[in-house]
C-alpha cells in the first residue's frame, strides 16, 4: 500500500483554539513534566560532575530545558507572556 503525500502543510494555525481537548492538556503536561525533570536531571549530576567541561556541558542541557519549559509555559499564559520577559 503506498502511502499519499501529506498535504495541506501550509494550512498552519496561526491562533491557537478556543478549546483545548483533554488530549492535548495531556500532552502540554507531559512536556512540561519532561522538561522539568531533563532539567532537574542535568543539574544534579552536573552537581555530582568532577570533569568541569562535562559539568559546564551538563549545565548548559539544564538550561535548555528551563527555557523549553517557559517557553511553553508562556504559550499558556498569552496576556503574561507579552509584558515577562522569559526567565532564563
Amino acid at each position: 500500500m503506498q502511502q499519499e503525500p501529506m498535504q495541506n502543510q501550509s494550512n498552519a494555525m496561526t491562533q491557537p483554539p478556543e478549546v483545548v481537548s483533554v488530549k492535548d492538556h495531556l500532552y502540554l503536561q507531559d512536556m512540561l513534566s519532561w522538561n522539568l525533570l531533563a532539567m532537574k536531571k542535568a543539574h544534579f549530576f552536573a552537581e555530582q560532575c568532577q570533569n568541569q567541561e562535562l559539568k559546564m556541558e551538563l549545565e548548559k542541557a539544564g538550561q535548555m530545558h528551563s527555557r523549553h519549559y517557559q517557553t511553553v509555559l508562556s504559550h499558556l499564559q498569552p496576556n503574561q507572556s507579552q509584558t515577562q520577559p522569559p526567565l532564563q
